[in-house]
């Protein structure tokens, strides 16, 4: 485990230390079991144990009274093979740390002190229990928390009441879990986040992340159980759960100016129809910017079916709303997009900790392509590399769909009496009937 920890761990840095060679660098070692806490309005309330681990070679405060201890979300994902995507599933409130025990469970641990110190030594672990992450009173809201600087409002301020089972839990739909609509190959994971502004500090914010598989037992009156198998995957956010469900998916972190990343998923499925199903996914690891938009190009003329949207909503009183985002395909591009930040800041966005999923299905083979993620408080844009529809080396393919059919005349009718374009197939400068004769010379 420690060499798993090490390698998995150190690609995370980026800055310098704030004292020692490393600095702070707290991770999650393991994620060894979860709690089910009961059902209420199709939700079952679940919460992980963590045991965190301090990377670094400086003590790493864990201050019980003010911000200078860890915050820890948790999220569920499933991979579905008949999907072909990672999907988050839920997501919780954060538990606030409040002291660390010196242990060596995950490699040699130089105490910082005895019994339960505010403080983590060098390479010490500390768990906390499945039911103790799950101590509603103890859990505060993500939408108080600055990823950036891994610094938050402490005590949580203005908080609703919460729901007696599920409120502030990592809450997972019933329907998400149940084995008679989901196949027996479905996969799921857990991820958990420590986040403190001493690690962000010392510039090893990007390995706070691990995740580890579940499985799903049979359903009684207080939810479906969950049980942890397999080793937890350290220093990595679960949208890389994604990797062991396809040898074909592109994993990619995206750094915003002056703000934190996002990782970005890409996948294409040949379908047994012959059509390509296209799929994509943002996860915001710890962005304060937040995502609003994501949109993928396509070739001139081309539509594309059946796109789709998937997200995580925020619940148990955060401030964010939940409508589901606007697909369109205009301007060669299709595009899935939420309210800007000027029209309302608690729009659905995609904010930190959360992952949402993009899709659709196109004829047309893949190529490499460049997608656009519009980033929500700056209103800017970053770009990154995916799969993309590719156009069609076929003349007369006029929406580059791979087939020359009603759809492409539909396209030239409306180019027809054009000086020249690309409807203009026998190269007169003119479409008119020689062009509409090829055209029908070529169908299918």
């Amino acid at each position: 485990m420690v060499g798993q920890m090490t390698a998995e761990a150190v690609p995370g840095g980026r800055g310098g230390p704030a004292g020692g060679s490393v600095g702070a660098d707290v991770a999650v070692c393991t994620i060894p079991d979860i709690y089910r806490w009961g059902m209420s309005e199709g939700y079952t309330g679940y919460s992980a144990a963590t045991t965190s681990v301090n990377l670094g070679d400086v003590n790493l405060l864990w201050d019980a009274s003010t911000d200078l201890h860890p915050r820890i979300p948790q999220n569920a994902f499933r991979y579905a093979p008949e999907e072909g995507r990672l999907v988050q599933i839920g997501q919780s409130w954060c538990k606030d740390g409040f002291c660390a025990l010196q242990l060596n469970g995950c490699g040699p641990c130089q105490p910082a002190g005895s019994g339960c110190p505010e403080l983590l030594g060098p390479g010490c672990a500390d768990p906390y229990s499945s039911s103790l992450n799950g101590q509603q009173s103890n859990l505060g809201p993500r939408s108080q928390c600055n990823p950036v600087t891994g610094h938050f409002t402490f005590p949580p301020q203005n908080l609703p009441s919460y729901a007696p089972v599920i409120g502030r839990r990592l809450q997972i739909l019933t329907y998400d879990l149940n084995p008679s609509i989901w196949s027996d190959e479905t996969n799921y994971y857990v991820d958990a986040m420590y986040l403190h502004s001493q690690d962000t500090d010392s510039g090893n914010d990007m390995n706070n992340a691990s995740y580890r598989g579940v499985s799903v037992g049979s359903i009684t009156s207080t939810g479906f159980p969950l049980s942890t198998f397999g080793n937890t995957t350290i220093g990595k956010p679960g949208i890389y759960a994604w990797e062991e469900n396809s040898d074909t998916v592109s994993i990619q972190p995206v750094d915003f100016p002056d703000d934190g990343r996002v990782h970005v998923a890409s996948d294409v499925i040949l379908q047994e129809d012959g059509l390509y199903r296209y799929e994509y996914a943002v996860y915001n690891y710890n962005s304060a910017d937040a995502v609003n938009g994501f949109s993928v190009p396509l070739p001139s003329g081309m539509t594309v079916q059946g796109m789709g949207f998937h997200d995580s909503v925020a619940h148990s009183g955060e401030p964010y709303a939940t409508n589901n985002w606007t697909t369109t395909q205009n301007g060669g591009r299709a595009s899935w997009s939420t309210s800007e930040y000027a029209e309302n800041p608690d729009a659905n966005a995609i904010r930190w900790g959360t992952q949402y999923n993009f899709w659709f299905v196109s004829s047309a083979e893949p190529s490499d392509g460049t997608a656009e993620i519009e980033i929500f408080e700056t209103n800017g844009i970053a770009e990154v590399t995916v799969s993309v529809p590719t156009g069609s080396d076929n003349p007369y393919d006029l929406n580059g769909d791979g087939i020359v059919d009603g759809a492409d005349v539909g396209l030239f009718l409306s180019m027809w009496g054009e000086m020249g374009g690309p409807a203009d197939f026998n190269g007169d400068n003119v479409v008119d009937g020689a062009d509409f004769g090829m055209l029908l010379a070529a169908w299918s």
